[in-house]
């Protein structure tokens, strides 16, 4: 029991915190939401800060196991259309995953606030999706599937439009259909650019 409320706490804390940002939100606040007193938070938390550190922790090893991370690689498409469709599984967690919604609004809030979820942003938002594309790109290479070019780059290339376009869904929801069309019409674009002739889509 002790456990699930802990768990309860985060995601009370995310769905607040992502609305109001975290100093925009009190512990009083919180305990209301669950219908708990301040004490009842304290007996599982020290501080906000205290659930803060917790809640961040747990999303990224809740993005790394339903997104992928650095730590997290997906497999290496054994065609470009199994790229194509790698790519919008992945988009379609992240666009619809309220929980990973939420983390990027987060985020995107505090990113100006506090280091730690500066360097998260930074990691979700760019580096992180570099860094998990460039084996994929060197993994398809190897199997002669891209022409030899540097799979960091890359993986730069690929993976910034498609990032943007996830941020125009959370601006605006309306938008996600014809963003995730978007996404699959880049993606097909870019096998289209890159693939071996052997293998265009």
């Amino acid at each position: 029991m002790s456990r699930d409320t802990k768990e309860r706490i985060l995601t009370a804390a995310l769905e607040l915190f992502s609305q109001k940002g975290y100093e925009g939100t009190n512990i009083r606040e919180l305990s209301a939401s669950l219908g708990l007193v301040k004490s009842g938070i304290y007996k599982h938390y020290e501080s906000k800060e205290d659930i803060w550190n917790a809640l961040l922790d747990r999303m990224i090893a809740y993005y790394g196991e339903r997104f992928g991370s650095a730590e997290h690689v997906p497999p290496v498409p054994e065609s470009l259309e199994e790229l194509v469709e790698m790519t919008m599984q992945m988009v379609h967690v992240t666009v619809h995953d309220n929980l990973i919604v939420m983390t990027r609004r987060l985020l995107s809030i505090e990113q100006f606030r506090d280091e730690r979820a500066r360097d998260l942003a930074t990691k979700h938002f760019l580096t992180g999706l570099t860094e998990m594309f460039t084996p994929v790109f060197s993994g398809m290479m190897d199997k002669g599937l891209i022409r030899r070019d540097d799979p960091a780059m890359l993986a730069f290339a690929y993976t910034t439009p498609i990032s943007a376009l996830i941020h125009l869904c959370d601006r605006e929801p309306e938008k996600t259909e014809e963003a995730m069309e978007k996404i699959r019409a880049f993606s097909r674009h870019f096998v289209r650019v890159y693939g071996e002739t052997t293998e265009k889509a």
